[in-house]
């Protein structure tokens, strides 16, 4: 079995998220943290890889960031943000 990632995690996460509702990135390194049952590191400590992560995925446009609802810049976004499937995507 494959060792779960962030990315693996982040997709699992937006592809159940029902419109208009998003993914907080802590529940996202929750998440994480939960399943890979890494109990030396607390789920904070995975917030940064998170939101490198989403970049990552953001401009492969599998999700899309959002602030304040609305689509954000992955190379310039900052602040608290979301996480989402791109607009108009259904997940298969």
């Amino acid at each position: 079995m494959d060792e779960p990632t962030i990315a693996g995690v982040i997709l699992e996460l937006c592809g159940k998220a029902v419109p208009p509702n998003f993914v907080d990135p802590a529940d996202a390194a929750q998440a994480f943290a939960k399943v890979t049952g890494r109990l030396s590191v607390p789920w904070q400590g995975y917030l940064d890889r998170v939101r490198e992560t989403a970049v990552v995925l953001a401009k492969e446009g599998k999700i899309t960031i959002y602030r304040r609802g609305e689509p954000a810049d992955p190379d310039t976004f900052k602040g608290p943000y979301k996480l989402g499937l791109p607009k108009g995507s259904v997940e298969a």
